[in-house]
């Protein structure tokens, strides 16, 4: 039997906080958690033990001599393997990065974590440049699997992150969000994602995607949990040309305020063709009305079609990701996984003025939201179709039939929350999206947790028959 799951940050840090919860014990056991459950769920790229042992005896005795950090000190973690640590290898899921030298300085996240007392355990399976597929076989590292049912995908690119943080291996995973790569591991897995505004965390040391549709955030186990690794991460950060300039919220200070008052948008259709299934409808419905007897009113929104989020999302992507690539690809194109080889290299077909009209598009539909905006204080929708495929019947082509629908809010920057929300026939997990104005991630925040205290799916663990 697998040690019991580490607990969430907000019970870990109550727990250090009275002295009835040790960081060294901590550490322990997240260390026997992924001993018992990763050979079968390959989460970790590079596990960080002795590392990690290390950080938590510093906190402990720090913590016992009354130089507490903060809420997270001793508190372990983990981050996708795009973001960087001092001296240890950032390989992105690539063969293209292996034998790299190290990076000498840390991420702006990882220094704030490290500096907040924090405790590393690694680094986690990524989709290749967090553009992959879900089945190459041509890759260094196996894919991380999902811990509800490792047969189906844990949500990409941030796939060790969901995984690792509905497993129960860490309380707290980094993750990043450039069509959905935070939100679609969350909902998959069963956890909460945060894809905080455009420019609200500095993506300084992290391996970039799409300069402009990149976003890093949180992966936790409850909206609390998320909140305040928030007041960790969020800062503006002058070496990152993309960091917003603007003050940060106090996410934890109005989380427990309720939705009574609150105008909430319910965007049913969502502008997809042949909509979403049944199971993810019903939860959807299911979660609003929830909201309602909170005390929320909710009105039904109509956002633009997907198709117009979809034409400006992937322009942007295909041509900023090329950009980026271009060299490698022409010098050692066999050092990529062929998903990520050929998805890159679609860019190399998008030329001057389909960016700069995808660009144009991007403004007119940011504009569209924010309308919206004036009418209503967040929009309630479905992040995705359904619950996780299996991955062995996932689109690894160059150009997927489905896109995420997710990419939507990656166009316009806003906030977006994935949270559990229900579950599907076949015992998978469901999730609910909360997305709010720019830079109002306490209010979305403050309305998922009054969502997740009025339900009970968060409560729920996956299956470990698997171990």
């Amino acid at each position: 039997m697998a040690p019991p799951p580490v607990p969430g940050l907000a019970e870990a840090s109550a727990g250090i906080a009275a002295g009835t919860l040790s960081p060294i014990a901590l550490c322990e056991q997240a260390l026997a958690r992924i001993a018992a459950l990763d050979p079968a769920l390959d989460v970790f790229i590079t596990l960080t033990a002795e590392r990690a042992r290390a950080a938590a005896a510093t906190a402990e005795a720090e913590i016992k001599a009354g130089r507490r950090r903060g809420p997270l000190h001793g508190i372990p973690y983990a981050l996708k393997d795009i973001y960087d640590v001092a001296g240890l290898p950032t390989t992105a899921h690539s063969r293209v990065l292996i034998g790299r030298n190290a990076p000498v300085e840390d991420s702006d996240a990882a220094a704030r974590l490290e500096a907040a007392g924090m405790v590393l355990l690694g680094k986690l399976a990524t989709h290749e440049f967090a553009r992959g597929g879900v089945r190459d076989e041509d890759l260094p590292f196996p894919r991380a699997k999902n811990p509800w049912n490792p047969a189906h995908f844990a949500g990409g690119s941030s796939s060790g992150s969901g995984a690792g943080v509905s497993a129960g291996m860490m309380a707290l995973a980094m993750g990043s969000d450039t069509g959905g790569s935070i939100r679609l591991p969350a909902a998959f897995s069963g956890c909460v994602g945060l894809k905080p505004t455009y420019g609200r965390l500095s993506r300084r040391g992290v391996v970039p995607l799409s300069f402009g549709m990149d976003h890093t955030g949180p992966l936790t186990r409850s909206v609390e949990d998320c909140a305040l690794a928030m007041g960790v991460l969020a800062g503006h950060d002058p070496a990152d040309p993309g960091s917003a300039d603007v003050p940060v919220d106090d996410y934890l200070g109005h989380l427990r305020d309720g939705v009574r008052g609150l105008r909430l948008g319910y965007a049913r259709a969502y502008g997809i063709e042949g909509g979403i299934d049944a199971g993810m409808q019903a939860a959807t419905d299911a979660a609003v009305e929830v909201l309602r007897g909170l005390g929320a009113e909710v009105v039904e929104v109509t956002l633009p079609p997907i198709r117009r989020f979809e034409a400006a999302a992937w322009t942007i992507i295909h041509a900023e990701s090329f950009a980026i690539h271009q060299q490698d690809l022409r010098t050692r194109p066999e050092a990529y996984g062929r998903t990520t080889r050929e998805r890159i290299m679609l860019g190399a077909f998008v030329t001057g003025p389909h960016y700069v009209q995808a660009q144009r598009l991007r403004h007119a539909l940011t504009r569209e939201v924010d309308a919206l905006f004036g009418e209503v204080d967040a929009i309630l929708s479905a992040p995705a179709h359904g619950a996780a495929p299996l991955a062995a019947e996932s689109d690894d082509g160059p150009w997927r039939r489905a896109q995420p629908i997710t990419a939507a809010f990656n166009v316009t920057g806003h906030p977006a929350l994935c949270l559990p929300a229900g579950f599907a026939a076949n015992g998978l997990p469901l999730s609910l999206q909360i997305t709010g104005r720019a830079f109002a991630e306490a209010e979305v925040l403050r309305i998922g947790h009054a969502f997740e205290q009025a339900t009970e799916w968060h409560t729920r663990r996956p299956p470990e028959a698997y171990a």
